[in-house]
């Protein structure tokens, strides 16, 4: 437990969007964070935080994100062991493995996930929406479902109790 806390974690904000409600009076604004964390070494995790200014807003995104995190199949190097597509909603992503060198070809959202990832060599393209949010579940689904170099699934979730 000491050394889980004593480990670094990456975080990366994907996308912040500011939610008006009108009221009586005039508007009244929100803010929404969706943010990334991983340990640089296969833990993954993302989360949304919703609050009245955008500091409170990304705290609470890096919170919720740490206790979502999940373990995904050991890396072939430094880039994933096979092609996979990733889909939620509308969003699809596919992800292809890259040789050594050709460094994170992608998008905003797809880019900070793979960056927290550890995932160095990777190509990658966005099929359908393009919504930051959906396209994080995308790419996390499509991490889920990867299978690791000996063919069978990782483990879900690693911080069960």
């Amino acid at each position: 437990m000491a050394e889980e806390e004593k480990k670094e974690l990456i975080d990366r904000v994907v996308d912040i969007r500011r939610v008006a409600k009108v009221v009586k009076g005039g508007r009244r604004f929100k803010f929404n964070a969706l943010a990334v964390v991983g340990d640089g070494e296969g833990m993954i995790g993302y989360g949304l935080g919703k609050a009245h200014e955008v500091p409170e807003a990304i705290r609470k995104a890096v919170e919720r994100a740490r206790k979502r995190m999940i373990k995904m199949a050991p890396l072939a190097g430094a880039t994933i062991c096979h092609e996979i597509i990733g889909q939620f909603g509308a969003t699809k992503v596919l992800l292809r493995p890259a040789s050594k060198g050709t460094g994170i070809k992608a998008g905003g959202a797809v880019r900070a996930i793979m960056e927290a990832a550890g995932i160095q060599d990777v190509l990658t393209k966005c099929l359908g929406s393009r919504n930051p949010h959906n396209v994080v579940k995308a790419v996390m689904n499509a991490l889920a479902e990867m299978k690791g170099r000996e063919g069978g699934k990782h483990q879900d979730k690693t911080n069960q109790k």
